[in-house]
């Protein structure tokens, strides 16, 4: 057998002032060749999977390029075609191929393409033909579209927010691949529309016991995978929305019967499926009291890098040194110029910076403050789902106030918190702070729950606004609740 494997992908946020060019693809991933060295992206264990398993059977792995770029704003049209092209010339180049498998994240929105890899994937059909199979592995925030679906023979959507099980889900598409390709099993896709905006973390019920239900029908009565794609709701392209994916073994009325009945039953959750965001006032007052020897953790949802926000808002920072919160920490709050100061000044210092507040109004305000430089590390790292993730340069500034010092950790590559040691890598003790602000939606989860007296999703502005029924989306094609009444 002859494979051939590559990655595209990028989550898209309409409303983000940065910019998705070649040059966050080459900052983020961009690998050719199957050069993933020795610690791959997250975007890139799939593919390495892919080809251990290939290989443990003799087969052949002919490696297309590997592209994902940091989410941000809208992906040039430059720089999508020429990576879709390269990837089209390396999969001719290849042919004739028995399989192809991709990993795409599918909430990427290009300049002329609200569905760039649904765009992808029919050019790939076109090249191969009706016969051989094409299968994905989709984050959970993709845009699940006709057009993805029907040039799919296989695709697989992660069942975990936050993103835990990308491997398991990688060999899942495996699993059903090599059925697929020994005849053993003959899969086909059906969908159906919950109508929804929202963002849905599996750690919380209702959710959890709904993933897990779903999960349980996998591997009876001719269901083969069951995925629910929660949509990315700041991509304004107009198939975004929460849709659930079934794939049945030869019968697609068997599939298109149990999406359609996960779907009523998912869109009954309503808002009972999405957390409680507090103001921030709100959630500083509940973090009060609370901590009992462990931190509360507070998360910065408007301003989560991994949704394409930049990751430097002030909002919350604001109100923490205006009431005085002594014991608190940020992190991490990309500013590399405050970093660089940092850095100039060395240990111990005293300096004043404006922190914060560069990248536009969702930002809010910069900052001017005094602050001694309390830690410094080169080239920081933070684990996630199995893969290592860069945090750059940092610098942990101690902001005094009349409650205490705030301590504020800065950085100079732009990504979320996932894990405690994005506070550690720059000196800040996290187990020694009364309350972490972390800004993620719910990739921190997994790291920070088991250090937390308490978690607390956070309705700050900023460019990932949880005001779901007020997102000013233009393209939608149909009702949208909380926009817009179900019935």
């Amino acid at each position: 057998m002859k494979l051939f494997t590559a990655c595209l992908g990028t989550e898209t946020n309409s409303f983000s002032p940065i910019p998705t060019g070649l040059d966050l693809f080459a900052k983020t991933m961009l690998v050719r060749n199957g050069a993933f060295g020795e610690q791959p992206g997250l975007f890139g264990l799939p593919l390495v999977h892919w080809r251990s398993r290939a290989h443990a059977r003799g087969w052949t792995v002919v490696e297309g390029t590997a592209a994902f770029a940091m989410p941000a704003g809208t992906t040039t049209r430059t720089a999508y075609e020429s990576l879709r092209n390269e990837i089209l010339d390396q999969l001719r180049a290849a042919l004739p191929v028995d399989a192809v498998l991709l990993n795409l994240h599918g909430a990427m929105i290009a300049d002329g393409y609200p569905d760039a890899e649904g765009d992808l994937l029919t050019h790939v059909r076109r090249l191969v033909g009706p016969t051989v199979p094409i299968a994905c592995e989709l984050d959970l925030h993709c845009h699940l579209t006709a057009a993805k679906v029907a040039a799919s023979d296989i695709m697989v959507i992660y069942k975990e927010y936050p993103h835990v099980d990308v491997i398991e889900r990688a060999e899942e598409v495996w699993r059903l691949l090599e059925a697929r390709l020994m005849g053993t099993a003959h899969p086909v896709l059906a969908w159906a529309d919950c109508a929804m905006l929202g963002l849905y973390p599996t750690t919380r019920e209702p959710v959890r016991g709904f993933v897990d239900r779903m999960t349980a029908l996998e591997g009876q009565d001719g269901i083969l995978s069951v995925s629910l794609a929660h949509g990315f709701p700041w991509g304004d392209t107009p198939e975004v929305g929460t849709r659930v994916l079934v794939c049945a073994d030869g019968d697609r009325a068997k599939a298109q019967a149990l999406a359609d009945r996960l779907a009523a039953e998912f869109r009954a959750l309503g808002a009972e499926a999405i957390p409680p965001y507090l103001a921030i006032d709100a959630a500083l007052d509940r973090a009060r009291g609370r901590g009992q020897g462990k931190p509360v953790v507070l998360a910065d949802v408007a301003d989560n890098p991994g949704i394409g926000a930049a990751g430097d808002s002030t909002w919350i920072l604001k109100r923490l040194l205006e009431r005085g919160e002594g014991g608190a920490a940020v992190a991490p709050l990309w500013d590399p110029s405050s970093v660089a100061v940092a850095w100039d000044a060395g240990m111990g210092a005293r300096i004043a910076v404006r922190i914060g507040g560069k990248l536009g109004p969702a930002s809010g305000q910069p900052l001017d403050v005094e602050a001694v430089v309390v830690g410094l590390s080169r080239q920081a790292s933070q684990p996630f789902g199995g893969a290592i993730g860069p945090l750059g340069d940092m610098a942990t500034l101690r902001i005094g106030t009349h409650g205490g010092p705030v301590d504020v950790v800065v950085n100079t590559y732009r990504t979320q918190g996932f894990h405690p040691d994005c506070f550690a890598a720059a000196g800040c003790d996290p187990h020694g702070k009364r309350v972490l602000v972390v800004k993620s939606s719910q990739h921190f989860y997994a790291g920070f729950a088991p250090i937390a007296a308490e978690v607390i999703y956070v309705g700050a502005p900023g460019t990932g606004s949880t005001d779901f029924a007020n997102l000013p989306l233009t393209t939608p094609t149909r009702a949208l609740w909380p926009r817009n009444d179900l019935d």
